[in-house]
This record gives C-alpha cells, sequence and structure tokens, in this order.
C-alpha cells in the first residue's frame, strides 16, 4: 500500500482482493438501506440531468451499515473516481485543502472515520 493519503480506488483495510470483488456493483445488488439507497438514486439521477457533481452527502452509523460501499457506489453511479481519506490521517488545517485542490469536476471523496 502506498503511502498517499488519498487513493483513487476504493482500498479498505484488511480486505483482500476477493473480499472486494464480492462488493455490489450496483444499488440493485447492495441488500438492506432501501430507503437511503432510493434517496441516493434520486440525487443521483437529478445531479446527471444538469450536468452537475452531486451535493455534499453525509453517510454515518455504526460500523457494517454499507458506507463505505454507498460512496462507492455513489462513484460509480456517477461516472466519477472515488478518493477515500482515513479521517484520523488529516492531521493539519491544510490536508484538506491540498485533498480537494487536487480533485477533478465529479470526482467524489469519501473521508472515513472523520469524527476521529
Amino acid at each position: 500500500m502506498s503511502e498517499r493519503l488519498v487513493e483513487p480506488e476504493i482500498q479498505v483495510r484488511g480486505e483482500t482482493q476477493l473480499e472486494l470483488s464480492l462488493r455490489p456493483q450496483t444499488f440493485d445488488e447492495f441488500v438492506g438501506q432501501r430507503k437511503v439507497k432510493e434517496q441516493l438514486a434520486l440525487y443521483i439521477e437529478a445531479a446527471r440531468k444538469r450536468g452537475e457533481s452531486l451535493d455534499h452527502v453525509l453517510l454515518s452509523g455504526p460500523p457494517g451499515l454499507g458506507k463505505t460501499t454507498l460512496a462507492y457506489l455513489v462513484a460509480r453511479s456517477m461516472g466519477s473516481d472515488l478518493y477515500t481519506v482515513a479521517g484520523p490521517s488529516l492531521d493539519k488545517k491544510g490536508d484538506l485543502a491540498a485533498i480537494l485542490t487536487n480533485l477533478k469536476p465529479h470526482d467524489v471523496l469519501f473521508i472515513d472515520e472523520i469524527h476521529r
């Protein structure tokens, strides 16, 4: 694993390539969270019709609910790249600014464990 703060593809600590390949590739394959999926699909469709990026979205809840997978599916549905950052790695004020400066239009930034 590289030492970059931001990775252009989904990488979850401790998961093998096999485990990652089992992640849902579409919202239809994602089991559970029906209302969340419906709302996200509506937001995504509206943003695509406007030709804009998806607005900010906050995914919260205990571990295991699928927040990382939903972020991946949002990026995939938008035809965008997903960049993941571990919240605790953002030590200085300038860390987040540096990341945001390097994102391309329509990229999706997922900050995991931002509360830590």
